[in-house]
């Protein structure tokens, strides 16, 4: 276990990255602040993560105390370069489980993690490959899991993700929205910056 010597603040209200994040044995609150998922044109689709990740960290940036750390991330799927946001309906979320079926995608988690004096930002990919799906499968995924809240219209530790994911090449957990690896590597880097109390 990871014994933090400074009080994380976990920005994001994702029950999923707040139970990975426990998972590690962390200690944390979690605070969220509205911040805009637009991204400009010129961020290249695999780093629009990891600036997402640090926009929702920085929005935290006139608040933050010497004792403190926010912790920020998001994800986003990439379907033939094209980012798969989350869907407004069922219709969009179907036609978006169509473009993955029988397909690899890549998934792109970024992480920031800021103090008062320090940015660290990273990314992680994985490349998911689905089965092809029928009708009747996406039809019961939406109605019964209705993923909106999802980027790619899917939580790989859902239903879809048991019956339709063959391989994943990189981290389960970059998928599901934390790479929990590359969290705790940059919690003991910070941690080792500072003096023990």
């Amino acid at each position: 276990m990871l014994s933090l010597r400074f009080q994380l603040i976990l920005a994001s209200g994702s029950p999923r990255r707040k139970q990975l994040l426990e998972a590690l044995g962390c200690n944390f609150k979690v605070q969220t602040k509205h911040t805009d998922e637009i991204i400009p044109s010129h961020i290249k689709a695999t780093q629009a993560a990891a600036y997402l990740a640090e926009k929702k960290a920085l929005a935290f940036q006139a608040d933050i105390e010497a004792h403190q750390a926010v912790l920020a991330a998001d994800t986003i799927v990439l379907a033939n370069e094209k980012i798969l946001n989350k869907p407004a309906d069922a219709q969009q979320a179907a036609v978006m489980l169509q473009m993955l079926s029988g397909n690899v995608h890549q998934v792109v988690t970024g992480v920031c993690l800021m103090t008062k004096q320090h940015i660290i930002t990273h990314s992680d990919i994985a490349q998911v490959h689905f089965r092809p799906l029928t009708a009747q499968e996406i039809d019961y995924y939406i109605t019964h899991y209705r993923p909106f809240d999802k980027a790619g219209a899917y939580g790989i530790q859902e239903w879809i993700g048991m019956i339709g994911i063959t391989k994943i090449e990189g981290s389960f957990f970059t998928v599901m929205g934390l790479p929990t690896h590359l969290v705790y590597a940059m919690l003991q880097q910070l941690n080792d910056q500072l003096p023990a109390n």
